[in-house]
């Protein structure tokens, strides 16, 4: 295989990335590696393999009725502010106190400078910042 072939076989892998990620459909290393040996062979997988481990690690979103009980649920009397800048993939300051989703466990909420934020209540990473 030449330095050509393997080019565009990284460029296509790089280019679905995102629609892999959106769909859940091949995640992660294994499955970027599957995918990267279908379309550019033995390097194409090693290729496919790195992108894939990245694309694995975008956080789904959380279901539309989680996203509802947060965007409904009433807001504390005292308002939390802090400094740092609330973004997907980070972890709330240990100094926020989330609150459990009743009806789903894996989900928390915060509100954070006036934002509604859901986090994966265990290591406290945001998962969706609502508007």
């Amino acid at each position: 295989m030449n330095i050509k072939a393997v080019g565009i076989a990284a460029g296509m892998v790089l280019a679905s990335t995102s629609a892999f990620a959106q769909s859940s459909t091949v995640t992660g290393a294994a499955g970027g590696a599957a995918t990267g040996a279908i379309v550019g062979g033995p390097v194409g997988a090693a290729v496919g393999g790195i992108v894939g481990g990245v694309a694995g690690s975008v956080i789904d979103p959380p279901p539309p009725k989680v996203v509802t009980y947060v965007e409904q649920a009433p807001a504390p009397t005292k308002r939390v502010v802090v400094k740092e800048k609330v973004v997907v993939g980070q972890p709330l300051p240990e100094t926020v106190i989330v609150t459990p989703v009743p009806d789903d466990p894996k989900y928390a909420y915060a509100i954070v400078n006036d934002q509604r934020v859901i986090v994966e209540p265990s290591s406290r990473t945001v998962i969706q910042v609502i508007p």
